[in-house]
């Protein structure tokens, strides 16, 4: 996984947006904010067990397998890749193992507020944080399989950024968590 400071410069946001030079963010900054990250490569014949472990290992008790590309929504590929990419929390962790296909995963670094851009691919194992803002979308292939892990039910409810969100008890004891006031 490649973590960096997102550009901001209008454009498609399937595009790498990568400052040039780049801002790498380290894999210490990102643990700072409690993101989390684990490379299981799927070509490993024990990429399961290995998956299975960090499981065990966190507490998640479910999962399935999602799968978004142009082909498998048809006309609602567009809508739905535009409200992934709105700016929101979850009241729970999302954790993703990539199988196929790319994307970005796009995090609000506390207090700064800046953006993060985490370039994802298959192996990579990405544990987001109750609480934090971000927001996702694919990359130019336009494609992504991914095994989603849960504590409880499988269940993802987004809750956009308004004024309010930052009185959400999750997201404040983010901020809690990472020594924000």
């Amino acid at each position: 996984m490649k973590a960096y400071y997102f550009d901001n410069l209008p454009g498609d946001q399937r595009l790498p947006h990568d400052y040039v030079p780049s801002r790498p963010v380290s894999d210490e900054a990102l643990a700072a904010i409690n993101v989390h990250h684990w490379r299981i490569p799927v070509e490993n014949e024990d990429y399961e067990e290995q998956l299975n472990a960090v499981a065990k290992e966190r507490g998640y008790k479910n999962r399935d397998v999602l799968s978004i590309s142009k082909e498998g929504l048809g006309d609602l590929y567009e809508e739905k890749i535009k409200g992934f990419y709105q700016e929101h929390i979850h009241e729970d962790e999302e954790i993703r193992y990539i199988l196929e296909g790319s994307g970005f995963f796009d995090i609000r670094e506390a207090p700064q507020d800046q953006w993060i851009r985490l370039a994802v691919a298959p192996g990579d194992l990405l544990v987001v944080p109750a609480g934090i803002y971000h927001r996702f979308t694919l990359d130019e292939g336009n494609r992504v399989r991914t095994v989603r892990l849960f504590k409880d039910e499988p269940k993802w409810q987004a809750i956009y950024r308004s004024p309010e969100t930052d009185n959400n008890p999750h997201r404040v004891e983010y901020l809690r968590s990472i020594q924000v006031a």
